[in-house]
């Protein structure tokens, strides 16, 4: 009776060390985020009399960043200003949202037909309409923002459904409803539109 009153007691303190090993396991998981965000804070030591190298990195970010963006999405330097700003290349049919230089959001595009070309140009945002029916074409046009008379960024059903295999009435058409909607909360009237070919 005694040795079996002796293994229950090892058996029961075994479960209760699992138990805990398990809780440390668990907290461990959901940490590497936290620990990670202090490891990328953290300063290497540096030699006497330079800077720590972190604070050195955290100084030449910006503008290796700033080039990379440019880079990969084909920016115009126009777009790099304080602000918000929609700059819309149509060589690469992209619509990247920047705010202060620096890229948001970023989304598939298509541009205006032959006999009603998307303008080039520098332009603002003139005014917003959530749930817009254009009085020409009558054609739905969710989340717009007109930026020049009647041409606006905006949402396209007819996008998402066919493709580049159609094409707008000059309007910059966006595919994916969620990211235009998304944009279209923090777009403000007045924030600056670029349209280029680069």
């Amino acid at each position: 009776m005694g040795i079996l009153r002796k293994v229950c007691a090892t058996l029961t303190a075994a479960a209760f060390v699992g138990v805990g090993a398990l809780s440390a396991t668990t907290s461990a998981e959901a940490a590497p985020q936290v620990v990670g965000a202090a490891q990328k804070t953290a300063t290497a030591p540096a030699p006497v009399g330079q800077p720590p190298r972190a604070a050195a990195a955290k100084k030449a970010a910006p503008a290796s960043s700033t080039k990379a963006t440019m880079a990969k999405y084909r920016l115009d330097s126009r777009c790099m200003t304080k602000g918000r700003v929609l700059c819309i290349n149509k060589k690469t049919r992209k619509l990247v949202y920047l705010v202060n230089g620096k890229a948001v959001q970023v989304m598939d595009v298509r541009f205006g037909a032959m006999k009603t070309p998307t303008r080039n140009g520098s332009f603002k945002i003139q005014r917003k309409s959530k749930n817009h029916v254009s009085t020409l074409y009558h054609s739905k046009m969710p989340y717009a923002m007109f930026f020049s008379g009647g041409q606006a960024v905006h949402y396209s059903s007819d996008f998402r459904a066919r493709g580049y295999n159609g094409a707008s009435h000059g309007c910059v058409n966006v595919r994916d409803k969620n990211k235009i909607a998304w944009v279209f909360a923090r777009v403000r009237v007045g924030d600056k539109v670029l349209v280029y070919s680069k």
